[in-house]
């Protein structure tokens, strides 16, 4: 069974103004395609555990904080940047 997955509306506006700022738009669209499709599985495996419930996830060039309820089968998108810009 797949996750939903929900960019809240503060990731979808960093991650649209990524996409705006950025010289690869299709990388930065691919990145969150690839994104999408892991948390969708099996997200509680995905990334890094953080603090707090959070996890930590990389796929170049962006980097995202998200939270994961296995009840409900939603992963909470919290936090997108560009792990390119140091």
């Amino acid at each position: 069974m797949k996750f939903t997955v929900v960019w809240l509306p503060r990731a979808e506006r960093e991650l649209a103004t990524l996409w705006e700022a950025s010289p690869d738009r299709a990388a930065v669209t691919r990145a969150a395609d690839r994104i999408e499709q892991t948390l969708a599985g099996l997200p509680h495996r995905a990334g890094e555990v953080r603090p707090d419930g959070r996890r930590l996830l990389f796929d170049d060039p962006l980097g995202i904080l998200f939270r994961v309820s296995l009840d409900d089968r939603l992963v909470r998108v919290t936090t997108v940047w560009d792990i390119t810009r140091g």
